[in-house]
């Protein structure tokens, strides 16, 4: 690896991190900043809500378009604008004097966000070849997936022993890292067979179908379904959806070259992405929910039990990455997903009377009990190890699978894959999470109202009952949430199942393997831009 290599990477992590980081870091500082901070035209709820799902949803609205701006204009170009962008909002958001200003603010910062992430791994693509290409989005892999796992650790400690301002000025040192790497050392590449004339039309529809879906999702989830936006949102985005590919056909310079979805590794990885990922997000969410609201687990110890995927992600990525490019990426993205299924079976069978791990800051009662270890530890581990085989070897696959001259808007189109598809799976599971838990609740508790608000302001699945109650009830609860966590680990088992499957009847064993100069290529669609 050259020096120049070295940089490149360097910068390309830095971007996509402090993006993921800042999707987990800001969580643990909005208790405190809506203690802080008055509002004015939003409540304290629905501003700490905004805080995430404008970020969130912002971010992926613009995905598309960013990875195609770095195609058009030049990679290296968006990238530095993204990273500028990106450390003045953290700068506004940290330094905001009110709730709205923030919400303002964050929204702006995945504004900016949206052109660090597919740019990252499209300057990936440009600038390794062959192996060493496996072994940088190895190590993508294991920093992102470290930064982002520690990213609530990390704002627990900044929160507590600095301010909650930290937790977003944190980024201005890692921006200006990222940002000399980035003019210093950085070659640019862009599409040379871009023509003068950009779709802003594509563009448009293409933010309104990604950002109506993943905010009708976010809100939808948030409110409980309860709230009309959230279904006007979704409509909006499936109306676009449904318009986009129509849109293409018809567009002399489309956004979105249609002929892209005519490589078969394309077309099934976004497919596999959508859901592994979609399982993913169900398992780190439910189950901290479920650790804490349920079995009592302190945050402490809810962070420590899933310790085993952050370790393996951040030790294997690299080395599987390099095996994948050397030997392919299929059998890793089959094992893979059936050893994260198979943890998933295995906490499905967590019984209600688990005993929590009340684990805090002193050497004792960091020893785990032996329900948490068997019960959620080994498990973990197990699907920790699933998890660092796939991570990279899809990765590979997905920008293996296009021309380099459309990197950024391949990387881009699989990650709102992931991010409209995750927060809709979610939305859907938690529904069937609703649905078990409130039924369960209504068997132990004869004669009890269900859907009367009164009971559901009282008690809500996987937490805490709010206020004093019986024995009884609670002990309902507890059996209920335990119920209703099984579901939801079913179904993450069934997800991660169906892309293994997905993956096996889909790809070829070469896929993601790193082709030699003087090997021919032996998938004609790698270059879906023929003819």
């Amino acid at each position: 690896m050259t020096t120049q290599q070295r940089w490149t990477l360097l910068a390309a992590v830095l971007g996509s991190s402090i993006v993921f980081l800042d999707g987990t870091i800001v969580n643990v500082a909005l208790p405190r900043l809506g203690q802080e901070l008055p509002a004015t035209i939003v409540s304290q709820l629905e501003g700490q809500t905004y805080v995430v799902s404008g970020y969130l949803a912002v971010l992926a609205a613009l995905l598309v378009l960013a990875g195609a701006l770095a195609d058009f204009h030049g990679r290296r170009r968006i990238f530095a604008i993204g990273l500028v962008g990106f450390g003045v909002s953290s700068l506004l958001c940290g330094l905001a004097p009110t709730l709205d200003l923030l919400v303002l603010f964050r929204v702006l910062q995945g504004a900016t966000g949206a052109l660090l992430v597919p740019g990252s791994l499209s300057i990936i693509t440009a600038t390794f070849e062959g192996e060493a290409r496996g072994r940088a989005f190895g190590i993508w892999a294991a920093a992102t997936s470290a930064t982002t796992a520690l990213g609530p650790v990390v704002g627990g400690i900044l929160v507590d022993e600095v301010s909650w301002r930290s937790a977003f000025l944190i980024n201005i040192p890692l921006v200006a890292i990222g940002l000399f790497a980035t003019i210093r050392h950085m070659p640019e590449s862009r599409d040379d067979e871009a023509s003068g004339h950009f779709d802003w039309l594509g563009a448009v529809v293409a933010v309104v179908a990604v950002g109506g879906l993943a905010f009708g999702a976010i809100r939808g989830q948030d409110r409980e379904w309860q709230d009309p936006i959230a279904f006007v949102a979704l409509g909006l985005g499936a109306a676009a959806l449904v318009a986009f590919p129509i849109l293409m056909t018809r567009r002399r310079h489309p956004l979105v070259p249609l002929r892209l979805f005519r490589s078969r590794g394309f077309t099934v990885i976004n497919l596999s992405t959508l859901l592994i990922y979609g399982a993913l997000y169900v398992v780190l969410s439910f189950q901290a929910i479920f650790l804490q609201g349920t079995l009592g687990y302190t945050p402490l110890a809810s962070g420590l039990a899933n310790l085993p995927v952050s370790i393996l992600l951040t030790l294997l990525s690299t080395r599987v990455g390099t095996l994948a490019a050397r030997v392919g990426a299929r059998a890793f993205l089959v094992v893979g997903p059936v050893l994260m299924a198979a943890a998933q079976l295995w906490l499905a069978r967590i019984p209600a009377t688990s005993e929590a791990w009340a684990a805090r800051m002193d050497a004792a009662s960091l020893i785990p009990p032996p329900d948490a270890i068997i019960d959620v530890i080994l498990p973990m581990t197990v699907f920790g190890v699933g998890i660092a085989l796939v991570v990279a070897p899809l990765t590979a696959t997905l920008m293996g699978s296009i021309p380099v001259r459309n990197a950024g808007l391949g990387s881009a189109i699989n990650n709102a894959v992931s991010r409209v598809g995750t927060p809709i799976v979610s939305a859907i599971i938690f529904i069937a999470v609703s649905g078990s838990f409130y039924s369960t609740l209504a068997d132990r508790i004869p004669g009890l109202d269900p859907s009367s608000a009164d009971v559901r302001q009282q008690v809500q699945p996987l937490n805490t009952p709010r206020g004093d109650v019986s024995a009884e009830m609670a002990t309902a609860v507890r059996e209920a949430s335990t119920d209703a966590y099984h579901v939801s680990a079913f179904v993450a088992a069934g997800l991660l199942l169906g892309g293994a499957a997905v993956n096996l009847l889909g790809l070829t064993p070469s896929d993601g393997r790193s082709r030699r100069d003087d090997e021919p290529a032996t998938e004609p669609a790698t270059d879906p831009a023929g003819p």
